[in-house]
């Protein structure tokens, strides 16, 4: 669009967002159809065909996005009852961007408020990690080796801040989440048998995410692993790290494992124990 005057163009510009508001909430039916009389150039009947001709279209958007960033869910439930699922949720809480590879946040809280979802109360947390692998995607992805390592061997722990790469996700679940997950990713005849045996005896898990290269890892922890994980993504310094793991964690696996798979950023001195503040 050309405009040789600035006001001119500036009213235009207004006017054009304006009708595609309008015409994104009577897509999403936050406003009725006859508030768009005036902004559509069709007759009445060809606006309502039009309007649930992008309502279909949009529909099948919202379910191809999140069929694409809930591949786990979508299996869990079918693709049919999931493309129900994606509809229902993009009429409640339709895309805010223009992004859909974004879209799709608000869905596990949508599934653990669906009374229909109810004989499988996993499927939200299931979702949570789905939606986890599915952002650890676009993190940034970082090559060189972590910084201050040497320090391990020289400074005093509560001294020490241990940084985590960008984008790790620590989930806590009272499902076998990591479980599910790794069994609908594989092709033997007894994948589900492992998932079958924690389900039955209650067993949660605490699940760390993050990207080795370009490929989403999802690792189920140990308690105290955990706690030590979450601890450290909490930015709390490495001693207050090592005291909330407890008695029962070990270092040394935890730092090995750590440096194969890429989670340390840096090792740095806490700025609160610095020499000045020690004086």
């Amino acid at each position: 669009m050309k405009c040789s005057d600035d006001s001119a163009c500036a009213d235009a510009l207004g006017h054009e967002a304006l009708r595609q508001q309008l015409l994104l909430r009577a897509l999403w039916r936050e406003a009725p159809e006859a508030a768009l009389g005036g902004w559509l150039r069709d007759t009445p009947t060809r606006q309502q065909r039009a309007l649930a001709a992008y309502r279909v279209n949009g529909e099948a958007l919202a379910a191809r996005a999140l069929a694409a960033a809930f591949p786990t869910v979508e299996q869990l439930v079918g693709s049919e009852a999931f493309a129900g699922l994606a509809a229902a949720h993009w009429r409640v809480q339709p895309p805010t961007s223009g992004d859909m590879a974004t879209y799709g946040a608000s869905l596990a809280a949508f599934i653990d408020r669906d009374a229909q979802l109810a004989d499988l109360p996993y499927l939200g947390d299931v979702a949570r990690l789905d939606w986890a692998v599915h952002r650890i995607e676009s993190a940034a992805d970082v090559h060189q080796p972590p910084e201050g390592l040497e320090r391990l061997g020289t400074d005093d722990p509560v001294e020490l801040a241990m940084l985590l790469r960008p984008g790790i996700v620590l989930l806590g679940s009272r499902w076998p989440v990591a479980t599910i997950w790794h069994a609908h990713r594989q092709a033997d005849a007894d994948r589900f048998a492992p998932v079958r045996e924690a389900l039955a005896t209650g067993t949660g898990e605490q699940v760390l995410v993050w990207r080795e290269g370009w490929r989403p890892r999802v690792l189920a922890l140990a308690e105290a692993d955990a706690r030590f994980t979450a601890a450290l993504l909490a930015a709390r310094p490495l001693g207050a790290a090592l005291d909330a793991a407890g008695a029962g964690f070990d270092f040394e696996p935890w730092l090995l494992q750590a440096l194969q798979h890429g989670w340390l950023a840096a090792l740095l001195p806490c700025p609160h124990h610095s020499g000045d503040d020690e004086r």
